[in-house]
């Protein structure tokens, strides 16, 4: 996807009118804290049931399930990686989870997508070092024109992704 409108919001991602969000999920795909929690809180229990049945996510891959009770339509759930040091990878499967959400994006014919800072929370990625991740990779993504959203919970993650977005 050529990505034709990158921005940045600070909001909450389960009330933005996308056509996808992308869940920072486990690797059970059944709820958790922060993000994962509150998106799934917000879509509602068909949400889990619908989980269930995919056989959780390995880290660096993604799922793709209905929105449900959400604004946007569905939802992509992606597993990144527990920041280890930065030895362990965590960098190539950071990049892996935005890949394939926009594939996933691409694969459903999709026009806009929402992410949130996937692996900064109880994750520990540093936040600048994921930003400039993501930032890199959506915006290196070639294909079909989507809109991106990177969606942030903070003001520090926000003014790193306004940064990132600007350079």
């Amino acid at each position: 996807m050529t990505v034709t409108k990158a921005q940045v919001s600070r909001s909450d991602i389960t009330r933005l009118s996308v056509d996808a969000i992308v869940n920072a999920a486990n690797n059970s795909l059944l709820g958790g804290g922060g993000v994962d929690g509150a998106i799934h809180r917000a879509a509602g229990p068909e949400l889990l049931e619908a989980c269930r049945v995919l056989g959780g996510c390995a880290t660096g891959d993604a799922k793709l399930t209905p929105g449900f009770n959400l604004p946007a339509g569905y939802v992509i759930h992606t597993v990144g990686p527990v920041w280890q040091g930065g030895a362990a990878d965590e960098s190539r499967l950071l990049a892996a989870c935005y890949q394939r959400c926009l594939q996933l994006a691409d694969q459903y014919q999709l026009q806009s997508l929402a992410f949130p800072a996937i692996s900064t929370g109880v994750y520990g990625f540093p936040k600048a070092a994921a930003c400039r991740i993501a930032v890199d990779t959506v915006t290196a993504w070639q294909g079909r024109p989507l809109q991106v959203t990177f969606c942030c919970f903070d003001t520090r993650t926000y003014e790193l992704y306004r940064a990132a977005l600007a350079s």
